[in-house]
């Protein structure tokens, strides 16, 4: 099992989600998130355009079955490109073991209904 923790750019959230619902992959955590990078983003107030470091971004947190990681990540990666600086970055880490609450199964079979 791998952990897919994916900092995409606001305004390409919806369309990440409807790549990651294409591949089956249907639940997953997502925060909004602040950082500091290269990039700059302009903020409009009040008609004036003013030059920040701080950036604004969401970072989705999936957790995949081996078999599944690569399409995840091709998804995510198709889907969030815009080809300009600050399109983000994906990091997958494996994970050693999952739990279901409800039933007390552990293993890859938690991760979706049967």
């Amino acid at each position: 099992m791998k952990k897919i923790e994916a900092i995409i750019r606001l305004t390409q959230y919806e369309s990440v989600k409807k790549a990651l619902e294409e591949q089956d992959i249907t639940f997953f955590s997502y925060w909004d998130v602040r950082g500091v990078g290269t990039a700059r983003e302009g903020h409009l107030y009040r008609g004036t355009v003013y030059d920040t470091s701080i950036i604004e971004r969401r970072l989705l947190s999936i957790i995949v079955r081996d078999e599944n990681l690569e399409k995840t990540v091709q998804a995510l990666m198709a889907a969030a490109r815009t080809g300009e600086i600050g399109d983000g970055r994906i990091f997958v880490t494996d994970i050693a073991e999952t739990y279901r609450i409800r039933t007390g199964e552990s293993g890859p079979e938690t991760l979706y209904e049967k």
